[in-house]
């Protein structure tokens, strides 16, 4: 005697061997023995054998007319046997009961199922329902094929090219568009982003980074929302006008211009530096629309001819420290002795402050050198007649601020146990149309890149006087007003780092902590609230402790241990990692355009790490860009050698090479590890590590040469 019985929800058939009360023991035919509870034997019989009633059945089971069994099925529960009966007529053999079992149990939009063996047809409408389920998705499937087919001769559906960033970077693996990809993936061999390449659904490269980047963070478009243009600012004409000369010192496409400087006394044996802070926190009110919109953004995004600002242009416009106006600011006046630099006290004022003039980086750094500023004393008392044309302050102004920020860096130098390296230069990057207009040369707002715009990329040493100047004076203000909000115990947001050890990196939290790497005692982010969201926080709590002094903490916005500022920090970090990333990845791009545009078959570069297989890791030395070559012997970290470029890659941001002549083997003295961890850890193909100073001291990725 055979059995056809239910395991796990698949059907086998055996040889009984022996019988209990609730089971029987059953041989199948691969000699395996297995134990058969009752309740799951659906059918005995004595022939054909157990193979061959499964083989029948199943080709009988596929020739079973669904809606004609469905017809002849009662309305009540009934057994496959009985429906057998019914459709097949007369006494059904083995084969014919077993094809109606696997029928019925393939079946579950027709039948369902009520127990093993036995089943109850489906309502009329859920058939009607289930039958339109199953056409779909078989037209979903032919979909799929043929879109499939199109993408491996190398066309592109239109459906697939309007889901193109959700499919390679968000998808959606139950969407046609995504298995159509998958299939012709699978059927050409190649990666998806290759297919896609192939089929022209990546028209250009700069159009693929840019779009991939609003994909991921601004899926709705980068228009500020209606009511946050329409929104009002609250008035400033209460606030008193200060009687000082403020100048504020930029990039020439800087629109939003956060920090300017004044100085008095100069001769007096007292002089008053002023930091002077546009105040968008006097016009913005914790909670409300403009507060929202900056809360979304986090922080402006910057890149090569672009930049997606964190507030709107009318707030910007209102609030920014532009010549000619008079602009609400935070001021801190730090006094000092003129001769010794000894800082004798501080103050912070709410007021308007009026610019006298916005000078600008790339017009003055020519002109304004250390030599220059550190001439003999007789040269500095020129008639104002005589200063150089463009230049409207006065030269004993700057040379006072550059004195004073070389006092104040060789201070925190002390503190750092070693001096900052300023080895390497800045890079600003300027894209020139087929017009001929230049996104550097102009303060009107560009229009968008296209990708293939001609790119100019010029150097800036760091450390240069006016980068010093402005630098110093942005760690002066936010060391200060960390200390200060800290003794009045209002909190805030700090940066700090524990030390200058290997891996020890620089966080974020509500602590007033050391910040090793600038060699200063606490470290809030203040001086950027116009661009960066945690500055527009901080700036609400100093607005409090000017306004309320000593009971400053029962009056500021956010209280000790306010949930909120955990989430802002949280959230800034990561939208401030990958705003930089992209930064990153645009200049990257720039940078390979500028090798083909100029025809750079050849460069120099240094060695920063040996990596697997013997390739290195190479930075070149007059130009944003490492990567990955094919090392020669002798080679050493830090060596000078010359490479030779190979194919690039604007997908990938990928440029190949290989090591053509060792120039220097044994360098007088390498890079410090220290000092080339962030680069490293960024460099390769679609991201590479920008080491930029951000204009308030702290080295961070891709802010200060955007401006």
């Amino acid at each position: 005697m055979n059995l056809l019985f239910d395991e796990a929800g698949k059907f086998l058939a055996g040889r009984i061997l022996s019988e209990a009360e609730a089971s029987a023991q059953v041989e199948l035919d691969s000699g395996k023995r297995v134990k058969v509870k009752a309740a799951n034997q659906l059918l005995r019989f004595d022939k054909p054998a157990p193979a061959d009633l499964l083989a029948q059945a199943g080709e009988m089971a596929a020739q079973v007319e669904l809606p004609l069994a469905w017809e002849f099925a009662p309305e009540d529960e009934f057994g496959f046997a009985a429906l057998a009966a019914d459709y097949f007529g007369g006494a059904p053999g083995a084969a014919e009961q077993a094809a109606m079992l696997m029928a019925l149990h393939g079946a579950p939009h027709y039948f369902r199922r009520a127990g093993k063996g036995r089943f109850r047809k489906a309502a009329a409408d859920i058939v009607a329902q289930a039958l339109a389920a199953i056409e779909k998705k078989k037209q979903i499937a032919a979909q799929v094929s043929a879109w499939a087919a199109e993408l491996a001769a190398g066309r592109c559906p239109a459906e697939i090219e309007a889901q193109l960033y959700k499919i390679l970077f968000k998808p959606d693996k139950n969407a046609p568009e995504y298995k159509a990809v998958v299939e012709a993936a699978r059927a050409t061999q190649l990666a998806p982003l290759e297919l896609l390449k192939n089929a022209g659904a990546i028209a250009s490269a700069y159009q693929f980074h840019w779009q991939r980047f609003l994909f991921e963070h601004f899926p709705k478009g980068t228009q500020f929302p209606p009511q946050a243009l329409a929104a009002a600012l609250a008035p400033a004409d209460d606030l008193p006008l200060a009687g000082v000369q403020a100048y504020s010192i930029d990039d020439s496409q800087t629109t939003e211009i956060d920090d300017a400087l004044s100085v008095e006394g100069l001769g007096s044996g007292q002089v008053t530096l002023g930091i002077h802070i546009a105040a968008p926190a006097l016009a913005i009110a914790p909670g409300d629309v403009l507060d929202g919109v900056a809360h979304t953004r986090l922080s402006t995004v910057y890149m090569p001819g672009n930049k997606i600002t964190m507030l709107p242009d009318s707030v910007v416009a209102a609030c920014t420290l532009d010549a000619g106006q008079a602009s609400p600011a935070v001021s801190l006046y730090v006094t000092l002795d003129e001769a010794t630099l000894e800082i004798q006290r501080h103050e912070t004022r709410l007021e308007r402050v009026a610019v006298a003039a916005n000078l600008r980086h790339d017009r003055l750094d020519g002109l304004i050198t250390e030599e220059w500023l550190t001439a003999p004393a007789q040269k500095q008392d020129e008639p104002q007649d005589e200063q150089p044309p463009g230049l409207p302050i006065p030269r004993q102004t700057l040379a006072f601020l550059y004195r004073l920020a070389l006092h104040l860096k060789a201070q925190r130098e002390a503190v750092r146990g070693k001096p900052e390296n300023f080895s390497r230069p800045d890079y600003s990057f300027a894209l020139e149309s087929a017009q001929g207009a230049d996104s550097a040369d102009s303060e009107a707002a560009p229009a968008l890149p296209t990708g293939s715009e001609r790119v100019r990329i010029t150097q800036r040493q760091r450390g240069a006087p006016l980068d010093l100047i402005v630098a110093e004076a942005m760690i002066l203000a936010n060391s200060t007003w960390g200390q200060w909000l800290a003794s009045l115990g209002v909190p805030a947001i700090y940066r700090s780092q524990a030390s200058l050890a290997p891996g020890i990196k620089v966080r974020m939290g509500v602590k007033a902590l050391p910040h090793a790497g600038i060699g200063v005692p606490s470290y809030a982010w203040s001086t950027s609230p116009l661009r960066r969201y945690v500055d527009l926080v901080n700036q609400w709590q100093l607005i409090a402790c000017a306004r309320h002094g000593a009971t400053a903490a029962l009056a500021a916005p956010f209280k000790p241990k306010d949930a909120q500022l955990f989430a802002i920090i949280s959230a800034f970090d990561a939208a401030y990692t990958a705003y930089a990333q992209n930064q990153a990845a645009m200049e990257r791009f720039w940078t390979l355009q500028y090798l083909r545009q100029n025809a750079i078959t050849h460069l120099t570069a240094s060695a920063l790490r040996e990596q697997a297989g013997g390739a290195w890791l190479v930075r070149a030395e007059e130009l944003p860009l490492t990567l990955t070559v094919m090392g020669t012997g002798g080679m050493a970290r830090g060596s000078l050698v010359r490479v030779k470029l190979g194919h690039i890659d604007d997908i990938a941001l990928d440029v190949s090479g290989s090591v053509t002549e060792v120039l220097s083997a044994s360098p007088a003295s390498a890079p410090p590890e220290a000092e080339d961890e962030a680069e490293e850890a960024g460099a390769g193909p679609i991201a590479i590590a920008v080491d930029l100073a951000d204009g308030d001291g702290e080295q961070a990725p891709g802010v200060a040469a955007a401006g």
